[in-house]
C-alpha cells in the first residue's frame, strides 16, 4: 500500500468526528488534509462551513462549495482536523512542513477537539528528525538563527518561501526534542519568532494513522 493510500484511509476515518450539528470545523493544510477536504465534500450538508489554515486549503474548500469563515466570526470550534510531519506517542507534533504552522496553531488552540491524520511513518519515539519549522519576522531571521544555534540546532532559511502571513521560515535540523513543551516555550520566547512548529502545549487529542493493516488510533 502506498503512503498516499494510507493517508487517504486516515483522512476518511476522520469523517466520523464531523458532527451532524451544522457547526463550523477547522481544517488544516497538506497532502493528507487535501484528501480529508475531498471526503468532506461528500458530507458538507452536515456542517455550516470551515475555518481554514491556509490559502491552499481555502481554495480547495471553496472549489467543493464549502463556505470558509474567518475565525474571528465563529468563536470556539468543535473540531479541528490537520496532518503532522511527526508525532510522538504523547501526541506532541511537529508541523509546518507546508509553512502554515502559525494559522494551524491558532485554530488548534481555538478548537475543543484536535484530530490529527497521517500515515504511520509519522509516528516516532523522539521528535526532531524532521527539520523543525520556525516562522520568523523577516528582520529577525539572523538573530533568531543565532539563538537556535545556541540551542544546538542547525537552522536553514527556507529561501524563496513566504508564509501566508508575509513572514519567513527557518527549518532547524539536528534537534533531538526530548522535552517538547519546554522546547516549544523556549523557542517561542525568542524575540522575532512568530511561532514554532512544535505542538506540545496544545497537542492532538486523537491521532489517526493510516497503515497497511488499516487505521490505527492513538489517544
Amino acid at each position: 500500500m502506498t503512503a498516499d493510500e494510507m493517508k487517504k484511509k486516515a483522512a476518511e476515518a476522520a469523517l466520523e468526528f464531523v458532527e451532524n450539528d451544522g457547526g463550523v470545523i477547522g481544517v488544516g493544510t497538506g497532502s493528507t488534509v487535501n484528501h480529508f477536504i475531498d471526503f468532506l465534500a461528500g458530507v458538507k450538508h452536515k456542517i455550516e462551513g470551515a475555518v481554514s489554515s491556509s490559502e491552499n486549503s481555502t481554495q480547495r474548500l471553496k472549489a467543493h462549495g464549502i463556505p470558509v469563515f474567518d475565525l474571528n466570526a465563529t468563536g470556539e470550534l468543535s473540531l479541528y482536523v490537520d496532518g503532522a510531519d511527526e508525532s510522538n506517542r504523547q501526541l506532541h507534533l511537529i508541523k509546518g512542513g507546508g509553512g502554515a504552522l502559525t494559522r494551524e496553531k491558532i485554530i488548534a488552540a481555538a478548537s475543543k477537539q484536535f484530530v490529527c491524520i497521517a500515515d504511520d511513518s509519522k509516528l516516532v519515539d523522539v521528535l526532531g528528525k524532521f527539520p523543525l519549522p520556525v516562522e520568523v519576522i523577516p528582520m529577525a531571521r539572523s538573530f533568531v538563527a543565532r539563538e537556535l544555534v545556541k540551542m544546538g540546532g542547525t537552522p536553514v532559511w527556507r529561501e524563496g518561501f513566504i508564509t501566508d502571513n508575509g513572514n519567513w521560515i527557518l527549518d532547524v535540523h539536528n534537534l533531538q526534542i526530548m522535552e517538547p513543551v519546554k522546547t516549544e516555550q523556549q523557542i517561542n520566547n525568542i524575540v522575532g519568532v512568530v511561532t514554532v512548529g512544535i505542538f506540545a502545549m496544545r497537542p492532538a487529542d486523537i491521532l489517526l494513522l493510516g497503515s497497511p493493516q488499516g487505521v490505527k488510533r492513538v489517544e
